[in-house]
């Protein structure tokens, strides 16, 4: 177990929490201005004030810096509660990126860039974005493909590439740009604004209530100084699995509450509706999928749980956070279309969130690396090492 207050204090803070999500963050979503980033960026900032005011935020935040200092297990359940709303990360400081890219600045950032960089952060008065996809025949999916480059010039580099699908860099103040040195891909912090870097468009997705879009970014001669490199030459792949691996956790800890509300939905939708003289709840087929429901995310929340007790107790997880990750993002999707199938064309409409919920988990399956990318490695390190299933 990994606690870091006594479980009846803990118990409190989650249900503290789960009321002002259910009180006070749930109403405040208008599915009208959904697809507004403007207007959701405001809402989520006054909301993260109210959210400060009592307490919550920042769950891995160390609460010198006005975190709570959580574990990894403890988490499980507040990311949960957390992802219950479309606003409801953001406003308690743990959506992506700016989450993964906290946790991996920890672990690399020289004491200059946690002062000029992390602690903002932690503040929640910056935003980051994290830079490595690329169109093609760059990095997607097979991060080896990386083609942007850094050269090494007097007194820094200068970088040179073509980005696109970076989640949050319309109001990111700074990127972490992933880019090829002579000692092979490494991390460089570009500050938003930097000569050469440029946000050309946000790239329009299904998914709504995002803050900070999908952007395609071009950088032509972005001259940065020897300051801005992240951790060790060479290393950016090893240091993008070390940021990868949490927020794969973080992702399954918040879709399987966004799933589970999508269920508590459907079930209160067909206790009240009727179909052939009687309510749809009386169906054995929507019971079916109602049980269905129950069992996957039973088994999602276990799977993670494990991930994340793995996490605290220091073990490598990158075995496990692939497998969690493949199962987590396909469960909570088959949840959220059970739970439009129970709810007819209510469920495809927008009066409820439903098909919203739907469209959000539905991009999980390719966040992160998609399923077909983990199960070829699962397969590929299970057979290597010999590894007992």
């Amino acid at each position: 177990m990994s606690l870091t207050r006594p479980p009846a204090e803990f118990a409190a803070l989650i249900a503290e929490l789960r009321a002002f999500v259910d009180d006070e963050i749930i109403p405040c979503e208008d599915l009208r201005t959904a697809h507004d980033g403007e207007v959701v960026q405001r809402t989520a900032g006054a909301l993260r004030l109210r959210a400060a005011a009592r307490g919550l935020g920042a769950p891995r935040g160390a609460p010198a810096d006005g975190g709570l200092g959580l574990s990894w297990e403890e988490c499980c359940a507040f990311l949960e509660q957390a992802g219950r709303s479309f606003l409801g990360p953001a406003t308690l400081q743990c959506a992506p990126p700016g989450q993964p890219d906290i946790a991996a600045l920890e672990r690399l950032a020289s004491p200059a860039q946690r002062a000029r960089y992390l602690a903002p952060l932690l503040r929640g008065t910056q935003r980051s974005c994290f830079a490595m996809t690329e169109p093609a025949p760059g990095a997607g999916s097979d991060p080896r493909m990386l083609r942007t480059t850094a050269r090494r010039v007097d007194g820094g580099w200068v970088l040179d590439g073509h980005k696109w699908f970076i989640s949050g860099a319309l109001r990111a103040d700074f990127a972490i740009v992933v880019a090829r040195t002579e000692a092979g891909p490494s991390w460089f912090l570009v500050d938003k604004g930097t000569p050469g870097f440029e946000v050309l468009r946000d790239v329009p997705t299904m998914e709504p209530f995002d803050i900070g879009g999908h952007a395609e970014i071009v950088l032509r001669g972005c001259r940065v100084g020897a300051e801005a490199l992240v951790g060790e030459e060479g290393q950016g792949l090893e240091h993008a699995q070390l940021r990868l691996e949490g927020a794969r956790l973080f992702h399954c800890m918040r879709f399987i509450g966004l799933a589970s509300r999508a269920m508590e939905i459907a079930q209160r939708y067909a206790t009240t509706r009727e179909s052939h003289g009687a309510r749809l709840s009386e169906h054995q087929m929507v019971q079916a999928m109602v049980a269905d429901a129950h069992i996957e995310l039973y088994a999602a929340r276990l799977m993670t749980l494990d991930v994340a007790r793995r996490l605290d107790a220091g073990e490598s997880i990158r075995h496990h956070s692939s497998m969690a990750k493949v199962f987590v993002s396909e469960a909570v999707y088959r949840v959220a279309d059970s739970a439009v199938q129970i709810c007819g064309a209510l469920g495809i409409s927008e009066d409820v969130p439903v098909s919203m919920i739907l469209r959000m988990l539905r991009a999980f399956r390719i966040y992160d690396g998609a399923s077909e990318v983990h199960r070829a490695a699962i397969a590929k390190r299970a057979l290597r090492h010999g590894l007992a299933a």
